[in-house]
């Protein structure tokens, strides 16, 4: 049986540095989403030396833009979205004390390096699996940026959302990992 790590947020650096590339996750507590347009935003009003909306210290980010609740539930559809969209803005959000980032796909160096100096954590949500992740949201509201439809920003509360640690906050990375453990030497 494969051993869940079960973590509860906000999240604190001996939470982050206790996570290791391929460890499978259960998070539990609240959790923001922001896709690419509500990122832009965030990094103008950081540029502009405006307070932002959120306090993103030791939070986790979910990149994704949730589909509308169908009646009875929560949320709609909860699938992520394409981490490397946020690519540009990940390193000055780490900066304000962002702990973790959920999303699919590789990230670029200058965010690996970013995760390192910064004890970040990357998971990787189940692409695909859209609507069992809305399963465990059990509270959503919108508290930033309305005008952007689904890629507002939204406080999500969650209970045993399922995921993988990507990279974790040593720079360990289950994308070059993984590409190195099948790789076919002749």
């Amino acid at each position: 049986m494969t051993n869940i790590k079960k973590i509860t947020t906000p999240l604190t650096d001996e939470v982050v540095k206790g996570l290791k590339a391929g460890d499978q996750v259960s998070i539990s507590g609240v959790i923001y989403t922001a896709r690419d347009a509500a990122h832009k935003l965030l990094i103008e009003a950081i540029q502009a030396g405006e307070e932002l909306p959120v306090d993103f210290n030791n939070q986790i980010i979910y990149y994704a833009g949730p589909t509308p609740a169908k009646p009875g539930k929560v949320i709609g559809s909860c699938g992520p979205t394409t981490s490397g969209r946020m690519d540009a803005y990940s390193p000055l959000m780490m900066e304000q004390g962002l702990k973790g980032m959920i999303g699919k796909g590789p990230r670029s160096k200058e965010v690996v390096e970013a995760m390192i100096a910064n004890h970040v954590v990357y998971f990787a949500a189940i692409g695909g699996a859209a609507a069992l992740i809305a399963d465990s949201v059990k509270e959503a509201e919108v508290v930033a940026f309305d005008e952007l439809g689904p890629e507002a920003i939204r406080r999500l509360v969650v209970e045993d959302y399922p995921c993988i640690v990507a990279i974790d906050s040593e720079g360990h990375n289950l994308y070059e990992l993984g590409v190195q453990q099948y790789k076919i030497v002749d």
